[in-house]
C-alpha cells in the first residue's frame, strides 16, 4: 500500500532534481541513508512515480539470505534488460551472460564496463531510473558493480538511487556517491503520518505515539495499527513499546539476541540505567566478566551510542523494545548488577532504586530515601533528576495518599524540567479517592497549566476553572494561581467574555491560604502565594487591570496595572514578573516592561524552570514588538522558539512564530515573514490560538503597507470574525496601522471611527493619577491625529510632537515611519524643501534597519520632492511577492536616469520621474486612474497626463503593453 510522504520535502526535492537532470541528458546518483523504518523504500517508490512513463525503471533489492551469494542482486537487476543485453558487443554480452547463467567467470573490469554499456543502451530510447533498495543486504559484488556504474553516468540520461541502512557499514562501497541522510520526522510530520493511519491525531495519545516512534514513520504506523479500543478512548494508557509482532521490534530483538552473552548484559544495563559512565562500565566489566570484545560487539550492533566516555541506548524506541522483550530474570540481573556498580555517593538514589527493582516489591524505607534525594534535587533546581526520583519513590510507596503526593511531585518536576509528556504520564498515575478533592484539584491545576503551553488553551480553560472552584474553599491562593493560568488561556484563544468571568471570580476569592501555600502545586511551576503576599496582590491587580481595560474603564485599569507593575519588583517568582511586565506594557511603560521581562527570563533560568522561561521569553519578545522596536524581539523570540520546540511547548512555539512574523513584517521583510507565516497558520488554527492568528493577520497587512498597498492592508485589518484580528488587544494595538491604511485610501470617516477607540484608551490610561508616561503610544496617537487632520498646520503640529515622543520612547523604526508620512504630507502640501529633511531622516533609519521596501519608498518620495537621490533596484521586493519583476526593474532603472537626476531623458526606455514610475507600476497592476488619484491625492486628469507621458517615453500605446513590460 502506498502511503503519503510527510516531512520529506528536502529528500523529494533532491530526487526530483536528479530526475530533471536525467531528463536533460545529464545523469547522476544519490544514496538515501536512514535508520530502519525511516521511509527509504517509500522514497524510492515516490521516485518511480515521479519518473512516470517517460522513464524506464529497473531495480533490485538486497535480501539477507542472498548476501553471501555473489552477484545475486545484479542478477535480479539484469533480468528485465535481456533484450538490451543481446545488443551488446560480444565481450560485454558474454560477461553478463555468465551472471545470468549463474557461473560468473568474466574479469571484473569487463563485467563493470558491461553494466555501464547496458545502462547506456537502455537509455538510448529515453531516460532510465535505476534503483537499489536495502543496500546493506546486497552482496558485495553486486554493490561494487552498481556503484562503479553509478559513478559514470554523468553523460547519460540515467538516474541511480541507492537506499541504505544508516547503521550499517556500506559507506566504503558507495564512496564517491552523494549521500543524503534521512533525519527523523519532526513532530508535525509525525502527527500527519499518525492522522493518515488513524483518521485523527490529537491529544496525549497522539503525542505519546509520535514521541515513542522517535521520528520513524514505520514505527508510527505499527503503533497505530496495534492500538486497543481502550487506548483510543483514553481509558487505557498509551503503548509503552512497539507491538510484539512489529517488524522493527523484531529487528532490534534479532540484533540483541545475536550478541555474545556479555554484550547482551551490557546492552540491558544501558537500557535499565539510560546512561553508563566509563567508571561504571569498568566496574561492571570486573564484576560480571564483560570484556573488550563484548564492548565492541555492543558498539557494532547499532543498539547503543557512545558519548565521550559513556554509553547509552540509541533512542527511546530501541530502549522500550529491548526492555519489553527482556525476560523477568534478565531484568532482575541487570538491576542487581547496577545496584552493585553504582557505588558513588551521588549515585545513591539510583542504587536504591535498582536495589528495590530487584525485589519488585513496595518498600517504604527505600521510598523514603528516594523521596529525600528528590527533595534535595528539587531544592537545587535539578528537576531532570528530581522527577525520576519522585516517580521511583512513588512506585515503591505503600500508603495511597503519600504515593499520590509523590506522583504529583514527579509530574510537577517533570513539567519544570520541560518534559510535558512525562508530566502527563505521571498525572495519569494520580488516582485520588473520590473524597480527596484537594489532590484531584492540584492534579487538574497542573494538567491545565501544561495544556495552556503545550496543548490547546480552550481545553485548559474549563480544567483550570474547575480546579480553582475545588481549591477555593481550602486553598484560595492555589485557586488564584489556577485562575491566573485560566485567564492566560482565555486570552490566548481570544475569549474576552470568559476572561472577564475569570477576573471577577478571582476578585471574589477569600483571602489567605495554608501556611505552606508557597510550595508549588505538584511542583515548582504551578505555584501559589501566601495570604497578602506581593505575588498574590500582583495577580489580583493584574487580572483586575486587564479586565478593566477590556471593559473600557481605562482609568481604573491604569490604577490596577500600575499596582501590578510596581509589585513586580517585590517578588522573586518569575511567572509573577512576567505578569508585571504585561501590566507595564498595558500602561505603555516601555522601560519597566523591558526590565521586568528581562528579570523574569533571568529568574526562570536560575530556577531551572523551562516552561516559565519559555513563557517569559515569549512575553519579552511580544512586548518588544508591540513597543515598536522591530529588531529587538528577534533574539528573545529565537531563543524562546528553540526552547519551546525542544520542550514541546507547542502553544509557545506557535506564538513565537507569530511574533517573529509580525516583527519581520514591520520592516517589510516579506521572505522572512512569509516563512514564519507558513508555519504559523495551520498550528494556530489547530490549537485555537486566536492571539497568534491575529498576529498572523496583522503581519500581511504590514507587508501591504510597506509595499504601498494601503487598500489591501485596510481590507485585511477590517476582516470580520476569526478571519481578521479576532483578539481584542491585538486589534487595539493595530489601530495606528489601520488608520494609516484607511487615510491613504481616502477613507477618512472609517479612519476617524477606528482612531476614536484608540484615543479613548491612550487618553484614559495616561490621565490616571500617578500613571507613568507612555511616549511611544502617545506618539502613535499623535501620528493618527496628524493623518486625520484636514489642515496642514494642524497636521504639522501633531507630526512634530509625534517625532519628539518617538525619540523619547526610543522607538526608532516608528520614528522613521512618522518621518516618512510627515515628509509625504509636506510634499503634497507644496513644501518640498521641508519635506526633504524629514524624508532623508526616514531614509537613514530604514537603511540602518535594512528595511528594503521602506527604503525604496523613502527614496521615491525624496525624488518626488526634487532631491537627487539614486533609485537602486533592490534584490528583494516588498510585500508578499519576493523579488521584483524584470519589468519593474526596467521601469525603476528608467526612472533613475543615466545621470541620477529627475529630469526627462530621450531614447529607448527614456527616463521616467519617480512619480511617473510609481504611477506606471500601479497602472500595470490594474488600478484605474481614479484609484491611483485617490491613493496619491491627485486628480484623475493629472494621472491621465502622467500616463500619457509614460507611454510616450516607454514607446508603448496601451496599458496592456505596460503590464507586459512590467510583469
Amino acid at each position: 500500500m502506498t502511503h503519503p510522504l510527510y516531512g520529506r520535502e528536502r529528500e523529494i526535492r533532491a530526487i526530483e532534481a536528479l530526475l530533471d537532470r536525467a531528463r536533460g541528458g545529464r545523469g547522476g546518483a544519490l544514496t538515501l541513508a536512514g535508520d530502519a523504518g525511516a521511509g527509504r523504500t517509500a522514497l524510492l517508490e515516490a521516485a518511480a512515480r515521479a519518473a512516470g512513463p517517460a522513464f524506464r525503471t529497473v531495480g533490485t533489492t538486497g535480501v539477507p539470505g542472498e548476501t553471501a551469494v555473489p552477484y545475486a542482486g545484479l542478477h535480479r537487476l539484469l533480468r528485465p534488460l535481456a533484450a538490451e543485453t543481446e545488443r551488446l558487443p560480444p565481450a560485454h554480452r558474454g560477461a553478463l551472460g555468465t551472471i545470468m547463467d549463474g557461473a560468473p567467470t568474466a574479469a571484473r573490469l569487463v563485467l563493470y564496463t558491461a553494466v555501464c554499456e547496458l545502462l547506456s543502451l537502455a537509455a538510448a530510447s529515453g531516460p532510465v531510473l535505476c534503483w537499489a533498495d536495502d543496500v546493506q543486504w546486497l552482496d558485495r559484488a553486486s554493490l561494487e558493480v552498481l556503484a562503479f556504474a553509478a559513478r559514470r553516468v554523468q553523460d547519460e540520461p540515467v538516474a541511480v538511487l541507492f537506499a541504505a541502512r544508516d547503521d550499517r557499514d556500506d559507506a566504503a562501497g558507495l564512496a564517491g556517491i552523494p549521500r543524503l541522510r534521512l533525519a527523523p520526522l519532526d513532530e508535525e510530520a509525525g502527527l500527519r503520518v499518525l492522522e493518515d493511519a488513524l483518521g485523527t491525531a490529537n491529544g496525549d495519545l497522539a503525542e505519546e505515539i509520535v514521541d515513542l516512534a522517535c521520528g520513524r514513520p514505520l514505527a508510527i504506523r505499527e503503533l497505530a495499527a496495534a492500538l486497543t479500543p481502550g487506548q483510543l478512548s483514553g481509558a487505557a494508557p498509551p503503548p509503552r513499546a512497539l507491538p510484539a509482532g512489529s517488524s522493527l521490534r523484531a529487528l532490534y530483538r534479532r540484533r540483541h539476541r545475536g550478541l555474545p552473552a556479555g554484550a547482551r548484559r551490557l546492552v540491558l544495563m544501558a537500557v535499565a540505567e539510560e546512561w553508563l559512565g566509563a567508571a561504571t562500565l569498568a566496574r561492571a566489566a570486573r564484576l560480571d566478566g564483560i570484556g573488550a570484545a563484548d564492548l565492541d560487539a555492543a558498539r557494532d550492533s547499532g543498539l547503543l551510542r557512545f558519548e565521550g566516555e559513556g554509553v547509552a541506548v540509541r533512542d527511546r524506541l530501541v530502549r522500550s523494545s529491548l526492555w519489553a522483550d527482556a525476560s523477568r530474570e534478565e531484568r532482575r540481573d541487570a538491576h542487581a548488577l547496577l545496584a552493585e556498580v553504582l557505588v558513588r555517593d551521588w549515585q545513591r538514589p539510583r542504587r536504591l532504586w535498582h536495589r528495590a527493582a530487584v525485589t519488585g516489591e513496595p518498600d517504604d524505607v527505600l521510598a523514603a530515601g528516594l523521596a529525600d534525594a528528590a527533595a534535595k534535587a528539587r531544592r537545587a533546581g535539578r528537576y531532570a533528576d528530581s522527577w525520576r526520583l519522585w516517580q521511583r519513590a512513588a512506585t515503591l510507596t505503600v500508603e495511597h495518599g503519600v504515593r499520590t503526593d509523590r506522583f504529583l511531585a514527579a509530574a510537577g518536576d517533570a513539567w519544570a524540567s520541560g518534559r510535558s509528556r512525562r508530566a502527563r504520564g505521571m498525572l495519569r498515575q494520580v488516582r485520588p479517592p473520590a473524597w480527596d478533592g484537594t489532590r484531584a484539584a492540584r492534579a487538574a491545576l497542573l494538567r491545565g497549566e501544561i495544556e495552556v503551553a503545550a496543548g490547546s488553551p480552550a481545553t485548559a480553560v474549563p480544567v483550570l476553572r474547575d480546579a480553582a472552584e475545588r481549591l477555593a474553599g481550602s486553598d484560595a491562593d492555589a485557586a488564584l494561581a489556577a485562575l491566573m493560568w485560566a485567564a492566560e488561556a482565555a486570552d490566548a484563544c481570544g475569549d474576552a467574555r470568559t476572561y472577564l468571568e475569570i477576573a471577577d471570580r478571582a476578585a471574589s476569592l477569600p483571602p489567605g491560604g495554608p501556611p505552606d501555600a508557597a510550595t508549588p502545586a505538584g511542583g515548582p511551576s504551578g505555584g501559589t502565594a501566601p495570604a497578602g503576599s506581593p505575588r498574590g496582590e500582583l495577580m489580583l491587580a493584574y487580572l483586575g487591570g486587564m479586565a478593566a481595560t477590556v471593559r473600557g474603564r481605562y482609568r481604573e485599569a491604569a490604577d490596577r496595572l500600575g499596582t501590578a507593575a510596581r509589585l513586580g519588583a517585590d517578588t522573586a517568582d518569575p511567572a509573577a514578573r512576567v505578569w508585571a511586565a504585561l501590566a507595564a506594557l498595558g500602561l505603555g511603560d516601555g522601560p519597566s516592561t523591558r526590565v521586568l521581562a528581562a528579570e523574569a527570563v533571568a529568574a526562570a533560568r536560575r530556577a531551572g524552570n523551562a516552561p516559565v522561561e519559555s513563557y517569559a521569553l515569549l512575553v519579552a519578545g511580544r512586548c518588544e514588538a508591540l513597543l515598536g522596536h522591530p529588531p529587538a524581539p528577534i533574539a528573545a523570540c529565537h531563543d524562546g522558539l528553540r526552547l519551546a520546540r525542544a520542550t514541546r511547548l507547542h502553544g509557545h512555539a506557535t506564538e513565537q512564530l507569530a511574533t517573529l512574523a509580525l516583527t519581520a513584517a514591520f520592516t517589510g521583510d516579506a521572505d522572512t515573514a512569509n516563512a514564519h507565516l507558513a508555519l504559523l497558520t495551520g498550528a494556530a488554527d489547530r490549537r485555537g490560538l486566536s492571539r497568534a492568528a491575529a498576529f498572523g493577520t496583522w503581519a500581511p497587512a504590514c507587508l501591504d503597507l510597506a509595499a504601498d498597498r494601503p487598500a489591501d492592508a485596510a481590507a485585511r485589518l477590517r476582516l470580520p470574525g476569526r478571519a481578521g484580528l479576532a483578539h481584542p488587544p491585538a486589534r487595539l494595538f493595530a489601530v495606528p496601522h489601520l488608520v494609516e491604511a484607511l487615510v491613504l485610501t481616502g477613507d477618512h470617516e472609517r479612519a476617524a471611527r477606528a482612531y476614536a477607540h484608540f484615543r479613548r484608551w491612550t487618553d484614559g490610561i495616561g490621565a490616571a493619577p500617578g500613571a507613568p508616561g507612555a511616549p511611544g503610544r502617545e506618539a502613535l496617537s499623535r501620528r493618527c491625529r496628524a493623518l486625520l487632520a484636514r489642515c496642514d498646520a494642524e497636521a504639522a503640529e501633531h507630526f512634530t510632537e509625534a517625532l519628539r515622543l518617538h525619540e523619547a520612547a526610543g522607538a526608532v523604526f516608528d520614528l522613521g515611519r512618522t518621518e516618512l508620512l510627515f515628509g509625504h504630507r509636506l510634499r503634497r502640501g507644496r513644501s518640498p524643501r521641508a519635506a526633504r529633511a524629514h524624508l532623508r531622516a526616514a531614509l537613514r533609519i530604514f537603511e540602518r534597519y535594512g528595511a528594503v521596501p521602506w527604503t525604496a519608498r523613502a527614496r521615491a518620495e525624496l525624488r518626488a520632492a526634487g532631491a537627487a537621490v539614486a533609485l537602486p533596484v533592490p534584490e528583494r521586493g516588498a510585500g508578499t511577492g519576493g523579488a521584483r519583476s524584470p519589468g519593474a526593474a526596467a521601469v525603476a532603472r528608467a526612472a533613475s536616469g543615466a545621470g541620477g537626476g529627475a529630469g526627462a531623458g530621450t531614447g529607448g526606455f527614456g527616463t521616467l520621474t519617480a512619480q511617473q514610475a510609481h504611477i506606471a507600476r500601479m497602472a500595470a497592476e490594474g488600478a484605474t486612474n481614479r484609484e491611483i488619484a485617490d491613493r496619491l491625492l491627485l486628480s484623475p486628469r493629472t494621472i491621465d497626463h502622467h500616463l500619457r507621458n509614460v507611454f510616450t517615453r516607454l514607446g508603448i500605446r496601451s496599458r496592456v503593453e505596460l503590464a507586459r513590460l512590467i510583469r
